[in-house]
């Protein structure tokens, strides 16, 4: 019989960030104003870069799918947390629960292999600036983006399939405000030390080996462009700082919450608040308030609204009326 999934629990219940109703009501508010925040930043980021010619380059089509990502990530937790304080108890189905980790890690492992992606871009552009758009051509650029999905699916994949052979008979309460593997896993009525251990080693050594790989790569970059003075320069170290502030975001609090036993700490919550909910709405003000690309484009974007407004149109239109009846 060993090896069997003898899952009972049907439901989980989500204990959230807050049990006081009045609490609840003001994270409610809160979340909801950066929710909406996130999700037009983002939003507004993809936009830029599908319709503004400027922005057709590998680099910005990276950004773009970032912010694509971003969006996805936080909302495969936020509107369930939101719906759950405006509830006495706040259920998850065993279904919903896998399906909510399976795109969570799906999106997260993409974002981690889109970092990777994102810092080989900048070495190729500021190691050979004259070869980057043969070497990040349409076909390179395609298959990098292709197998960062493909990793994502593979590494979330590996995570599901773990779980879903684990029992589940009681309890079934989680001390989180989503779904993830550490307190889904620590529920489960069975030996969960081989479990632990693959899923430490498929996300904690994988994240903190892709993170000292990055960091490593962005100092080389720094101390390149350090050495020398073309005009460009400071915007590649300015964009390199960008790049190393998101990484640090997002790997950080992964690093925190997967490379170590799964046991409970006073942090858990807030950490995980940090890089489910707080770090996709800082990405796009730390690209867009940092890039003169951006704001050139969004200054276009403004533009092209105002030519379009029926109001601009009217007032084009009779000018002339105006401008005689204003003498």
């Amino acid at each position: 019989m060993e090896g069997e999934n003898h899952t009972t629990v049907t439901e989980f219940i989500l204990l959230g960030l807050a049990t006081d109703p009045e609490m609840k009501l003001l994270l409610f508010v809160f979340f909801l104003a950066v929710y909406a925040i996130t999700v037009t930043g983002n939003l507004l980021i993809v936009s830029l870069v599908v319709f503004e010619p400027s922005l057709h380059t590998p680099m910005y089509f990276l950004l773009g799918n970032l912010s694509f990502l971003d969006f996805c990530y936080s909302t495969i937790t936020a509107p369930k947390m939101l719906v759950g304080f405006l509830m006495r108890t706040n259920t998850i189905t065993y279904g919903g629960c896998v399906s909510q980790i399976f795109f969570f890690h799906f999106i997260g492992g993409i974002k981690i292999f889109l970092l990777t992606i994102m810092a080989y871009d900048r070495y190729v552009a500021i190691f050979y600036p004259l070869r980057y758009m043969a070497i990040m051509n349409g076909t390179i650029f395609d298959g990098l983006i292709g197998a960062s999905w493909v990793g994502g699916f593979v590494h979330s994949f590996v995570q599901v399939a773990i779980i879903v052979q684990l029992p589940f008979c009681g309890p079934n309460i989680l001390d989180n405000f989503y779904c993830d593997v550490p307190q889904v896993v620590k529920l489960a009525c069975t030996n969960t030390f081989a479990a632990e251990l693959l899923m430490v080693s498929n996300n904690g050594l994988v994240t903190s080996m892709c993170f000292v790989v990055l960091l490593v790569s962005y100092s080389i970059l720094l101390a390149k462009l350090r050495t020398g003075s073309a005009p460009g320069q400071s915007k590649a170290a300015s964009t390199c700082a960008s790049h190393i502030t998101v990484v640090t975001l997002i790997f950080g609090p992964c690093i925190y919450i997967y490379a170590r036993p799964f046991r409970s700490f006073p942090m858990d919550k807030a950490v995980a608040v940090l890089y489910t909910l707080i770090t996709p709405v800082l990405n796009p003000f730390i690209y867009t308030l940092r890039n003169k690309d951006f704001k050139t484009a969004l200054e276009k974007l403004k533009g092209r609204k105002q030519k379009l407004s029926p109001f601009s149109q009217a007032t084009s239109r009779f000018g002339g009326v105006v401008k005689i009846s204003g003498l």
